[in-house]
């Protein structure tokens, strides 16, 4: 499949939607005060953009995001080393891990302030909680599913518990630790942005939401599009990582 071909297919139907958005504020089926038509928020974007409103929003969330997926999968990868570990450490902690994971990560972030106070280190615990959760039940998963015979085999040839684990274990469990990398990663946005919304003076979401308090809906449209667009560019660069550390897993879509 060529180039042109290949983008066609993957971006028709979003053209034909902004097309037709276009052209119904144009004639005024869409109320353009609430449903401004494109070439406006494209406009505000270049505009935010010039004027540096738009990197700062931009590099304030990134760097949240980052902090929190860098803590959270360094936690989590060191908890599921513990668990994998001890089966009876595992059992015990499985019904927390399960109940933290269920709960809405928001609802816990007054009592994160009650203990981190009311700035960034309470933001990106909270990212970081979210990015750990995913960590742990990803690679716990990937560490029962390697086959106990490769283990026996590795054993039998007289490899230590350290060879095996990184031997055995460890090529086993790369390509779901990088499909938990890329999980994390987008959870980690939305919590950044959800909570920038919320307890922020800055970033993305922050914008989001004064945009809607001052009814600025070219800006308000402009920034939810910066959200996808960082959304949508975090998962291919996870997926190239791992076609060129983990080419053993396969071609992925």
């Amino acid at each position: 499949m060529s180039v042109t071909r290949f983008i066609a297919a993957r971006s028709w139907l979003i053209a034909a939607l902004l097309v037709s958005w276009q052209a119904l504020a144009a004639w005024r089926v869409l109320d353009p005060l609430f449903f401004p038509p494109p070439t406006k928020v494209v406009a505000t974007l270049g505009t935010m953009l010039v004027s540096g409103e738009l990197a700062r929003a931009v590099a304030a969330t990134l760097t949240r995001t980052g902090m929190g997926l860098l803590i959270g999968a360094a936690a989590g990868g060191l908890a599921s080393i513990v668990l994998c570990l001890s089966s009876r450490l595992h059992t015990a902690a499985t019904p927390l891990i399960s109940a933290l994971y269920s709960t809405p990560r928001l609802t816990m972030l007054p009592m994160v302030m009650l203990i981190f106070g009311v700035n960034e280190a309470s933001r990106m615990a909270l990212v970081a909680l979210s990015v750990a959760l995913v960590m742990v039940i990803q690679i716990s998963d990937a560490v029962r599913g390697v086959s106990r015979d490769y283990v026996d085999l590795a054993a039998n040839y007289g490899a230590g518990r350290a060879t095996i684990v990184r031997r055995v274990y460890l090529p086993a469990c790369l390509p779901q630790i990088f499909t938990a990398l890329r999980l994390s990663t987008g959870r980690a946005l939305v919590m950044t942005i959800s909570i920038e919304m919320l307890s922020s003076n800055d970033g993305i979401g922050s914008t989001i939401w004064m945009s809607w308090q001052t009814f600025a809906t070219e800006k308000l449209y402009a920034s939810v599009t910066v959200a996808a667009l960082l959304g949508l560019l975090s998962g291919p660069l996870f997926l190239f990582a791992e076609h060129r550390l983990v080419p053993w897993a396969g071609a992925r879509a």
